[in-house]
């Protein structure tokens, strides 16, 4: 049976394409070499892409373009527990803590600072993957299989977070994708601003920061037709 999210799509326009899912864009923080680099070569055999930074500073650069990050709460900057709650503050990042405090307080601690799960060290590689996949299944539900969006020269690939204009590959970060993504999800239409900021940023947005995301999402998709402006109202998918 067609669900409605399929038949909203069709009477825009557009067709459904099954694709397969994908790795997951995972930052690392991690100070100790050893086990940073342990854990990144497993990941990146299990197809995920890797960002690996050893400082606080750096993670609370990076996370904005992971889809899972994996925190050690020994940091040599700042204070692991102190980067989490930045980063839930900040956003929604799904959030593992693997870590050597093992003690029922650390782990409360960890948890109330926002961490999505707690991995005590030494710990078994299968189980991470484990607690990834459940804390993904659990964060990022998919409520329909997964399928991409094709509007004209435009490919999203919602399961492997891929974009395509005429079969070049666009790099973009994270919120400029769920951006994309929901204008393709209902295009013909146009969403409002305050629609779109709520939905993509949540409770922490500005009228700027959509400016932004609009202007390089145009940019690098190679034309300003790609995103129409409503002037008073908000954005619109556009026909290039």
């Amino acid at each position: 049976m067609t669900n409605l999210s399929e038949m909203r799509l069709r009477t825009a326009g557009l067709r459904l394409v099954p694709v397969k899912p994908n790795g997951w864009r995972v930052l690392v923080v991690e100070n100790h070499a050893d086990d940073a680099e342990k854990l990144v070569r497993g990941l990146e055999r299990h197809g995920h892409k890797v960002i690996r930074v050893d400082s606080g500073g750096e993670a609370l650069q990076a996370y904005d373009d992971a889809d899972l990050v994996l925190i050690d709460l020994d940091l040599p900057d700042l204070d692991g527990l102190e980067v989490c709650r930045s980063i839930r503050v900040a956003d929604d990042t799904p959030m593992i803590a693997v870590t050597g405090r093992g003690s029922e307080l650390d782990t409360v601690l960890a948890l109330q600072a926002g961490v999505d799960d707690y991995l005590v060290k030494p710990y078994g590689f299968r189980e991470l993957m484990a607690r990834m996949e459940a804390v993904m299944r659990r964060t990022r539900p998919q409520p329909t299989a997964a399928a991409a969006i094709v509007h004209g020269m435009l490919r999203i690939d919602a399961a492997s977070r891929q974009v395509t204009v005429g079969g070049r590959l666009v790099e973009l970060t994270r919120k400029e994708f769920q951006l994309l993504h929901l204008l393709a999800s209902q295009a013909g239409s146009v969403i409002m601003r305050k629609q779109i900021m709520v939905q993509v940023w949540g409770d922490t947005w500005s009228r700027r920061t959509l400016d932004t995301h609009v202007s390089s999402l145009r940019s690098k998709l190679g034309s300003a037709e790609w995103i129409i402006t409503v002037r008073g109202v908000g954005f619109r998918l556009g026909d290039v």
